[in-house]
C-alpha cells in the first residue's frame, strides 16, 4: 500500500495537472468551476487583517457562492484559492490589486552516514582563531561547537507528506524549553494529538478541503508515506545510535541541525501538492515565525511554471522578504541538461550527489568470479554459483521481438526458459529495475541482473528478491562467461555496506541539471538557471514510518529507519547547515547564509581530484552549482555577497514586471525604487549574486559585471583576486586587492570579460578572494 501512495505521490501529480489544465480548456470556462490561485502580493498587515481591495474582492465573489472560497493567505502575503470558472477568473485578473490567477498545479515530491561524510569533506579547517569583539562574527571555537552541535533554537520548517512524531529521531530529551517567539500550533487530526508534539516537534499543521476527495485518513499531520519523516530527520532529527535498515548502513543518525525544532506543514495528499496549499503552509510558517522553509518538492521538467504562476518561488519570495532561508530540491529529471527546477535566484536550489557508503550486492559466477553489483536485497539463495544463468534474449519466444526479450518485456520471454533461473536483463527500453522483475517473477526466475549504467550508483530496495545492477562494462564479462559455458551458473549475494568507497562524491543520474530557463509571456526572454549547490541524496539513511509493510521484508518487523535516494534527501542536508548558520549569525539575511554556503563549498572528492559527474566527465556549476556543501565553512565564510531587496525587485524588472506590479508584490520597496532602465533579461547578470551567469554573451564585445562583498571575519584582513578561466577568455577584476578595515565592511569590485574570437561554446571559470585564512569562491559562466 506504502508504495502504491509513494507512486501515486511523485508520479500522479503531472498527469493529474495536464487532465485538469485540459479539461479546464475543453469545458470553455463558464461552467467548470476549477481551482484557481488569486495572487494579491504582499500583505501589509501585522495583526492577519486582510487589505482593503483583497476583503472587498472576497466579500464581492463569495457571498452568494457557499464553500467556494477554499484557502485566504493574508500573513506573508495576499491573496486566496477559491473555485471559479474560467470566465470569472479572467475577470477576477482584472481587478485592481491583483497581481495573477492562475489554475492551481498539482506538483510532485523530489523523492546518518552523509554529514559524518560531508565533514571529511568540509574544505575550511576550523583553528583557534582569536575571539571577536563583541559588534562581530563569532569566534571560531563556537562555530565548532555550532558545526557540532547544530541549530540551537532555530526553527526549520517543512512542507511536506507530514511527520511519524514517535520516531526517536523526534525526541525532545534535554532540549530547552520551546522559543518565545513561536506562534505556531500543533494540529489534532487522525491519529495525531496535540500530545505528539514536544520540544523537538513544536508545530503540525495539515491542510485538507473538507470538500475534496482526500481519504480521512490524511485529515492529519501524520506522516503515512515516509518521505516527510525521512526529510525532517535528515535536516534536524536528533542523534540515534544503533540506526539501520535491518543491518545495513549501521550507525549513528542525525540531522544536519540536531539542536534545531521542527515545524510540519503536510501540503502532499494522494494526488500530489497542490500549490494553493504550498502557498497556505508559506502563509502559516510565515507568521508561525519559522527560520528555515525546507521543500523537498516541486514541479516536473516538462512542466515548468512562469514566475507569475510557480507557487513555490511566490511564497519563497515574501519568506525571504520577512528574513526566512527557503532552501528547495533541484528535481529528479536528470541527468538530460536543463531540467533543473526552483531555481529562483531568492531560493537555495539543492542537487544531489553520492556519499561515500556503497550497498554492494554482487553477483558470483561459476568458477567464484566476482562481479560487482549494486542493490538492497536480503537473497535467500545459497552462497555458491549453482544456479542456472540465462541471457534474457535467449528466452525469447519464437515470434518475439529481440529488443523486447533482452529487455525483458512482458510477452516477449517463454516462461519455461525463465522458471528456476537468474535472468540477465538489459535496461535500455525506459522501464524500471522493478518493472523487470515483476515480469521475471511472474515467469518463474529466481533473480535477476540489470545491466544499467546510470542507475549503478544508485541501491534500490528489491527486499527479499535476489536483484541486483551491474554496468554495461561487467556485463562484458557476464555474457562472455554465459557464452562460453555449456551449463552456465551464478548466484546472487545478499546486499552487504561498503564503507569509505570512492571516488565520492558524484553527481547522481537523477539530479536534474541546468541550464534551465524560466520563462515569460510577458517579455520575449528566457532566464537560465543552474543548482545552486550539491548535498547527498544517494542511499540516505534517515527516519520512517512504524507501520509500513511495504518496506518490510518477508519475516521482519517494520523498518524504523530507511534508505532512499533523490533530490528531496539532498536538500534537508542543506536545510540542515542553513539553521545551522542562522543559530551562529542570527542576523544574517538569507542571501548571506546562501552566500556562505555557496562560496565554501568544495569542488573535490574523496580522492582529492575534482567531482565528476555519474558518467565519470568532470561535473561543472550546470550539474552542481558551486559545488558539494561543506559543514563548517559556511559558519566563517570570510566575506559573503548581500542579494538586497533591491537586487530581486530588479530581477522582477528585468523579468518584464512593471512598476505598478512590483509595489503590489513587495512591502519592503524602497519608496524611491523605480526600474533599470532598459530592463531586460540581458541584465540579470547585474543583481548581487554570488555567482555570475552572462547569457547571450557576444564575444566580440566586454560585458563589465560589478558585485559587492561584506566582510565577515575578524580585524582588518585583506584579500586577493585569483581567477581560473579557460582559454581565449580574458578575465579582469578591478580593484584585484580589497582592503577590509573591520566587520561588516562591504566593498565594490568590477569583473570584464573579453573572448578572443567568436565563443562557440559555453564558457566557464572561479573568480576566488582569498587570503591566508579564507578562500571565497564564485563560479562563472558565459553562454553565447
Amino acid at each position: 500500500m506504502k508504495a502504491i501512495l509513494l507512486f501515486l505521490l511523485l508520479f500522479v501529480p503531472f498527469i493529474f495537472s495536464l487532465l485538469r489544465e485540459t479539461k479546464a480548456a475543453q469545458a470553455g470556462g463558464s461552467n467548470n468551476h476549477g481551482l484557481y490561485i488569486v495572487y494579491m502580493g504582499a500583505s501589509p498587515s501585522t495583526d492577519g487583517s486582510l487589505r482593503d481591495d483583497h476583503a472587498k474582492l472576497i466579500n464581492s465573489l463569495f457571498r452568494r457562492k457557499a464553500n467556494a472560497l477554499v484557502h485566504t493567505y493574508k500573513h506573508g502575503f495576499s491573496g486566496f484559492a477559491a473555485r471559479l470558472s474560467e470566465a470569472e477568473a479572467e475577470l477576477v485578473a482584472k481587478k485592481p490589486g491583483v497581481v495573477s490567477v492562475f489554475p492551481d498545479p498539482m506538483l510532485k515530491l523530489h523523492t546518518t552516514h552523509s554529514w559524518d561524510f560531508l565533514k571529511y569533506q568540509t574544505a575550511l579547517k576550523i583553528d583557534s582563531f582569536p575571539n571577536k569583539n563583541s559588534n562581530t562574527s563569532s569566534s571560531a571555537s563556537n562555530a565548532a561547537a555550532a558545526s557540532s552541535n547544530g541549530g540551537g533554537d532555530t526553527i526549520i520548517g517543512i512542507l511536506d507528506t507530514g511527520i511519524w512524531p514517535e520516531s526517536k529521531s523526534f525526541s525532545d530529551e534535554g532540549m530547552a524549553p520551546i522559543p518565545t517567539g513561536w506562534k505556531g500550533k500543533c494540529m489534532a487530526g487522525r491519529n495525531f494529538n496535540s500530545s505528539n508534539c514536544n520540544k523537538k516537534l513544536i508545530g503540525a499543521r495539515f491542510y485538507d478541503d473538507e470538500d475534496d476527495d482526500t481519504p480521512e485518513e490524511y485529515q492529519t499531520a501524520r506522516d503515512l508515506v515516509g518521505h516527510g519523516t525521512h526529510v525532517a530527520s535528515t535536516a534536524a532529527g536528533c542523534t540515534v545510535s544503533g540506526a539501520s535498515y535491518y543491518g545495513l548502513a549501521t550507525g549513528t543518525a542525525k540531522g544536519g541541525s540536531p539542536s534545531s525544532r521542527i515545524a510540519v506543514y503536510r501540503v502532499c495528499s494522494p494526488q500530489g501538492c497542490l500549490g494553493s496549499t504550498i502557498l497556505k503552509a508559506y502563509d502559516d510558517a510565515i507568521e508561525d515565525g519559522v527560520d528555515v522553509l525546507s521543500l523537498s518538492l516541486g514541479a516536473s521538467a516538462a512542466y515548468q511554471p512562469d514566475l507569475y504562476t510557480d507557487p513555490i518561488a511566490i511564497g519563497a519570495f515574501h519568506a525571504v522578504e520577512k528574513g526566512i532561508t527557503v532552501v528547495c530540491s533541484a528535481g529528479n529529471d536528470g541527468p538530460s541538461p536543463s531540467t533543473v527546477t526552483n531555481a529562483v535566484p531568492w531560493i537555495l536550489t539543492v542537487a544531489a550527489t553520492t556519499i561515500d557508503r556503497d550497498f554492494e550486492s554482487n553477483l558470483l559466477l561459476g568458477g567464484n568470479k566476482v562481479i560487482k553489483g549494486e542493490g538492497i536485497n536480503f537473497s535467500a539463495l545459497k552462497k555458491t554459483p549453482e544456479y542456472p544463468l540465462i541471457y534474457a534474449k535467449s528466452a525469447k519466444k519464437s515470434e518475439g521481438d529481440d529488443n523486447r526479450a533482452s529487455n525483458c518485456q512482458d510477452d516477449s520471454l517463454e516462461a519455461t526458459t525463465i522458471k528456476g533461473k537468474i535472468v540477465v536483463c538489459e535496461r535500455k527500453d525506459g522501464y524500471s529495475t522493478y518493472e523487470k522483475i515483476d515480469t521475471v517473477k511472474s515467469l518463474g526466475g529466481i533473480g535477476v541482473v540489470v545491466i544499467d549504467d546510470e542507475s549503478r550508483a544508485v541501491a534500490d530496495n528489491y527486499k527479499a528478491f535476489p536483484a541486483t545492477v551491474i554496468s554495461s562494462k561487467d556485463a562484458t564479462d557476464i555474457l562472455s562467461y554465459i557464452n562460453s559455458t555449456k551449463n552456465p551458473v551464478a548466484t546472487i549475494l545478499p546486499t552487504e555496506t561498503v564503507t569509505e568507497y570512492k571516488p565520492a562524491p558524484a553527481v547522481a543520474y537523477f539530479s536534474s541539471r541546468g541550464p534551465s530557463y524560466i520563462t515569460s509571456n510577458m517579455i520575449k526572454a528566457r532566464l537560465f538557471t543552474t543548482p545552486d549547490i550539491a548535498a547527498p541524496g544517494v542511499n540516505i539513511l534517515a527516519a520512517w514510518i512504524a507501520n509500513d509493510t511495504d518496506d518490510t521484508p518477508a519475516g521482519k518487523d517494520p523498518p524504523l529507519y530507511n534508505v532512499i535516494s533523490g533530490t528531496s534527501m539532498s536538500c534537508p542536508h542543506v536545510s540542515g547547515v542553513a539553521a545551522t548558520v542562522k543559530s551562529q549569525h542570527p542576523d544574517w539575511s538569507p542571501s548571506a547564509i546562501k552566500s556562505a554556503i555557496m562560496t565554501t563549498a568544495t569542488q573535490l572528492n574523496n580522492l582529492k581530484a575534482p567531482i565528476t559527474t555519474d558518467s565519470g566527465s568532470v561535473a561543472t556549476p550546470f550539474d552542481y552549482g558551486a559545488g558539494e556543501v561543506t559543514t563548517e565553512g559556511p559558519l566563517q565564510p570570510g566575506l559573503v555577497y548581500e542579494t538586497t531587496i533591491v537586487d530581486y525587485l530588479n530581477f522582477l524588472c528585468y523579468f518584464g514586471y512593471n512598476e505598478s506590479k512590483i509595489k503590489l508584490i513587495s512591502k519592503t520597496m524602497p519608496n524611491n525604487f523605480t526600474c533599470p532602465e532598459d530592463s531586460s533579461s540581458e541584465k540579470i547578470s547585474n543583481i548581487n549574486y554570488p555567482s555570475i551567469a552572462i547569457s547571450n554573451f557576444n564575444g566580440s564585445a566586454s560585458k563589465t559585471i560589478s558585485r559587492v562583498v561584506k566582510y565577515v571575519g575578524d580585524n582588518e584582513a585583506v584579500f586577493t583576486a585569483t581567477i581560473e578561466a579557460p582559454s581565449g577568455l580574458n578575465v579582469t577584476v578591478k580593484p584585484d586587492e580589497l582592503r577590509f578595515k573591520g566587520y561588516n565592511q562591504t566593498l565594490t569590485y568590477q569583473v570584464t570579460f573579453t573572448f578572443h574570437g567568436v565563443m562557440k561554446k559555453n564558457s566557464m571559470g572561479v573568480i576566488s578572494w582569498t587570503n591566508e585564512m579564507y578562500n571565497v569562491r564564485s563560479p562563472f559562466v558565459l553562454l553565447p
